[in-house]
């Protein structure tokens, strides 16, 4: 994600081309960082799980056991939810805070975290394996940033006056939710949760958050500075956990009254299910994808391949909008397959906190051992290996960059989401065509299209059924522009202004008058 802070701030290297940030400007990293917070954080305190159960994060370059972490369960969700409702209850601290006052403690927030950008950065390449020059010229800069366009709308979400008939005065009050769930994944780890909190804490409601087992490390840290900048008690509760544990109690919990949710569809279909049979919560999620990137023959080639290199194999393959099927038109299909090819096997993959890696490992072992198997699958199946296709390393969970030529669509490796560094390149013929099998997908996330032709930009943008197309580039977000999709790829809208609807109840006032006046 997040292109936008490679291509304004960071030069392009030659010998990291799709990394382009400069290593003068990035701190040397501590491979090994000091781990301060473990446990669950629950009305601004740190909280053994109810049960005692702990269970282990794993470093996924090696393998190795960082830590042991509190496990939440639903005896925790029930204390969490307590607390936030505690501190959403009428005339409460939270509640009585001047809208401004809610800006200013998101902006302190944000200055905390950008104080402590290295070490975050560094504790979120050992839980995650990202590439720590990543993580700190992209992931941090772009956390800083959300948090601060959220903390400039505090004060801003305003009601209307509507002039209804007869002798009545009426408004209109954007009201927060109340208590709302947010269960975030593990690609972005700390991304993820700055695009949860912002808007939620923005429009004054109060959070429990089930991080991710995963990467828990990042999101405990980033309580620690939520309680060191004056957040009241009970307001944003963390708490790592399993999915079917603490997952699903946040999602039939009858005292929260919205969750969010940020995964795979499958978990998605869980949540909503579990969302009618509890209390109707309200829901948002942000769910998968199989999003098409078209190239068109008129397409500047090299920044195509490069782009296409970006949108697919960027933070390991794991993005939820990755270009994951690259449609190119034929005329130029071998020559595009053929430099692809060139790229990948150009790929630095290694030690994520070397600053020269470009591709550091896949989360943990479950996702190593299920893009190996949609390899073999692309085998079996029919698809051109034309390069990698194996494990990268003699330990951690790393995979070869791998490119599938001859892809069909009705291959397991086109239909399904692989979440990891696979790229499938299949031919098209005309516009009407790629649009079509472009739109042949339960997913709805993401497209973008390469063309010098403005015209077919337009038609293929406008035809395509996702919620974010990108022309001419790839991954380009901002806190200001939504985020989304159609279909399966989920509901509700992330990011911009449009994020905060999604916190908001709106509440009618009618009031009699004497007499009304234009």
């Amino acid at each position: 994600m997040l292109r936008v802070a490679f291509s304004r701030t960071l030069p392009r290297l030659n010998t990291l081309s799709v990394c382009r940030y400069s290593a003068a400007a990035i701190p040397a990293p501590n491979t090994q960082p000091e781990v301060h917070y473990n446990k669950l954080f629950i009305n601004n305190q740190w909280q053994d799980a109810v049960s005692g159960k702990r269970f282990p994060t794993i470093n996924p370059a090696t393998g190795e056991v960082i830590c042991e972490v509190a496990e939440a369960d639903e005896a925790d969700v029930d204390k969490a939810v307590k607390a936030a409702r505690d501190a959403f209850r009428l005339g409460s601290p939270w509640r009585r805070m001047d809208a401004s006052q809610r800006g200013l403690l998101l902006s302190r927030l944000a200055d905390a975290i950008e104080r402590d950008a290295a070490y975050l950065a560094e504790l979120e390449t050992l839980d995650n394996g990202k590439p720590y020059a990543v993580a700190y010229s992209v992931d941090l800069p772009n956390v800083v940033k959300c948090f601060r366009y959220y903390a400039g709308w505090a004060d801003k979400w305003e009601g209307k006056t509507i002039p209804i008939d007869g002798d009545y005065f009426c408004y209109t009050r954007h009201e927060p939710i109340g208590v709302c769930g947010q269960i975030i994944p593990w690609n972005f780890p700390l991304l993820m949760q700055a695009w949860k909190l912002g808007p939620a804490l923005a429009t004054g409601n109060t959070v429990v958050m089930k991080v991710a087992e995963q990467t828990p490390l990042t999101a405990l840290y980033v309580a620690s500075l939520i309680k060191e900048v004056g957040f009241p008690e009970g307001v944003v509760n963390i708490l790592p956990g399993m999915g079917p544990s603490a997952g699903a109690a946040i999602a039939r919990h009858m005292d929260i009254d919205k969750v969010a949710f940020t995964g795979s569809t499958e978990v998605g279909h869980l949540i909503q299910q579990a969302s009618g049979s509890s209390n109707l919560k309200k829901v948002t999620l942000e769910l998968g994808g199989k999003s098409p990137n078209i190239i068109l023959s008129d397409a500047n080639m090299e920044d195509a391949v490069e782009q296409s290199h970006f949108a697919l194999f960027f933070n390991q393959g794991q993005c939820c909008c990755a270009g994951s099927r690259t449609y190119v038109q034929a005329d130029i299909y071998n020559e595009f397959v053929e430099r692809s090819v060139e790229r990948a096997k150009r790929r630095v993959v290694g030690n994520p906190f070397d600053l020269n890696t470009e591709q550091g490992p896949q989360v943990d072992q479950e996702q190593f051992s299920k893009i190996l198997g949609y390899i073999s699958s692309g085998k079996k199946e029919g698809a051109k290996l034309m390069c990698g296709g194996g494990v990268a390393a003699d330990r951690g969970y790393f995979i070869q960059p791998t490119v599938f030529g001859d892809v069909q669509d009705n291959m397991t490796i086109a239909r399904e989401e692989i979440f990891g560094p696979v790229m499938q390149i299949l031919k098209f013929k005309t516009l009407e065509e790629v649009v079509e099998r472009a739109n042949d997908t339960k997913y709805g996330l993401a497209a973008a299209v390469f063309t010098k032709d403005i015209d077919k930009a337009h038609y293929v943008s406008n035809g395509l059924r996702a919620g974010t197309v990108w022309i001419n580039c790839y991954d380009v977000f901002g806190a200001q522009a939504p985020f989304g999709g159609y279909k399966a790829s989920g509901n509700g809208r992330e990011l911009g202004e449009y994020g905060l609807d999604n916190y908001t109840e709106v509440k009618t006032v009618t009031i009699k008058v004497p007499q009304k006046n234009s």
